[in-house]
């Protein structure tokens, strides 16, 4: 059976050329690699490359892959950081992680042919803290600062009507008083354990609490974190594929780090660290959600140029999730989204 079809338990990769090799064990995590949201957000930018041809233009990394951006500027995809990059009149595609509405309002501005390719389960928690304002509640959002899913959730509200939170200090350090209706929503790419810890000292803090009607954090990011945890525990070292400047490939090697002393994550097989890697022994590989299947591939390649490779997938989860893709329509400014056209309530008094 092919290397990276997933083995049957035991399954090992050798040849004459490499029988020679040291033996190791390797569990590969599934599911792993892209999740509903990437697919679809890195679907709308081809199927607008093949709508209107090039170049499309796209407003930051569509997902935080530089493997996946590189494919799609070959495809004629231009990404900018920011809208006065994009002549006007042109196409662009707004990335998975959200926008605040500002960005909409100055790219209709600028007569851009906007398709805005968010998550649906990003979208879900900015219509929760629009929701939570709205009932007077100040939103405190747990989530890390500067990520760009972050910035489009606090967009949703006016200055002042929430809070980014990380830590548990700073939730002691919030001086809202005890009584005052507060609410949280989560980052979706959250580590589930900080999560956890961080809503349980917000309601010890606040007598009046509400949360979202399910969890904020992905099925994507539940499922590869869970994963990673199981296998960091039978493992001597761990790979986990993703970029360093990915939240969920950041959050997954936390995780792994809680119970395995080797942990790396890297973008590609050149940087693996060998000196972190056992002669013998058991060695985990998961990857990030925004990672591409071609990226775990490359690196199992590498893996088994040094060593004979018995793969055992571990299987925590099926993924059946789909979402409905983003409408391309060529030729004629898409209709702004029902929560776009829906005016932000201030709060009831």
């Amino acid at each position: 059976m092919s290397l990276f079809a997933f083995p049957a338990a035991g399954a090992a990769r050798s040849s004459p050329d490499t029988a020679f090799l040291p033996e190791l064990e390797l569990l590969l995590a599934s599911p792993r690699g892209f999740c509903a949201g990437v697919r679809r957000a890195i679907d709308a930018v081809e199927d607008a490359l093949r709508s209107y041809g090039a170049p499309v233009y796209v407003r930051r990394p569509i997902v935080h892959n530089l493997a996946v951006v590189r494919s799609l500027e070959a495809e004629g995809a231009i990404f900018v950081e920011e809208l006065d990059q994009v002549p006007s009149g042109s196409v662009v595609i707004l990335s998975a992680h959200g926008v605040a509405p500002a960005v909409r309002e100055e790219a209709s501005a600028r007569r851009l042919i906007v398709h805005d390719a968010v998550c649906p389960l990003v979208a879900k928690v900015h219509r929760e803290v629009e929701r939570h304002y709205a009932d007077g509640r100040h939103v405190v959002l747990i989530g890390h600062d500067g990520h760009p899913e972050v910035e489009g959730t606090l967009g949703r509200l006016p200055a002042g009507a929430a809070t980014l939170v990380r830590t548990l200090e700073e939730i002691d350090a919030l001086t809202l008083p005890r009584e005052h209706p507060v609410a949280y929503a989560v980052q979706t790419t959250f580590a589930l354990s900080d999560a956890a810890e961080i809503v349980q000292r917000l309601a010890a803090r606040f007598s009046d609490v509400a949360g979202p009607r399910t969890t904020d954090i992905c099925y994507a990011t539940s499922n590869r974190q869970t994963a990673a945890e199981i296998i960091a525990i039978q493992v001597e070292a761990l790979i986990v594929i993703g970029e360093s400047f990915s939240s969920n490939a950041n959050r997954l090697a936390e995780v792994g780090r809680q119970f395995c002393k080797s942990v790396q994550l890297v973008a590609e097989p050149n940087a693996i660290d060998w000196d972190k890697i056992p002669a013998g022994g058991t060695i985990g590989v998961t990857a990030a959600a925004s990672t591409p299947e071609e990226s775990v591939n490359a690196v199992l390649e590498k893996l088994g140029t040094r060593y004979r490779l018995h793969i055992r997938e571990i299987a925590v989860a099926e993924e059946t999730q789909t979402f409905k893709p983003v409408e391309i329509s060529r030729g004629r400014l898409p209709a702004p989204s029902a929560e776009a056209r829906r005016p932000l309530r201030p709060p009831s008094e």
